[in-house]
């Protein structure tokens, strides 16, 4: 599998996540409190498709020769340094990433009104990465 074969999948991957969290937009952190499968499935849903974007973000990072990311919030300002993602976007990838290391480092801490706004107000985070990682493809 080459390189832009990976990134096909892992976008394929991507879309999927993001359909599947579109269905859990709406949910109350009361839901989120005492619904412990749906809260989990939100926070792996989430977690997963973070790291399909920053495996894709990775894999064209290698792929453009740029800079090597010394962690997850640079490899978003990277694409964003190098005209891959909307500049204006970059707080927001930024705390996509800083989300990240919560769902995997420190995941009892993970309060159920942060997850619920998060899934009310963020998910077009992921819609943007993929609509402008087609559009690289593309060409």
């Amino acid at each position: 599998m080459t390189d832009m074969d990976l990134v096909r999948h892992k976008l394929g991957l991507l879309a999927e996540y993001y359909e599947d969290l579109k269905q859990l937009r709406g949910l109350s952190a009361a839901t989120l409190t005492t619904d412990k499968k749906t809260r989990r499935y939100a926070e792996r849903t989430l977690q997963m498709a973070i790291e399909a974007c920053l495996d894709i973000g990775n894999q064209i990072i290698a792929a453009k020769g740029l800079r090597e990311p010394s962690s997850n919030q640079e490899v978003f300002l990277i694409l964003i340094e190098n005209g891959l993602l909307p500049p204006e976007k970059s707080a927001d990838f930024q705390k996509m990433a800083q989300f990240h290391n919560l769902l995997v480092h420190d995941y009892a801490r993970i309060e159920p009104a942060i997850l619920a706004r998060i899934l009310s107000d963020s998910l077009d985070d992921f819609l943007i990465f993929l609509e402008a990682v087609s559009s690289l493809l593309a060409k």
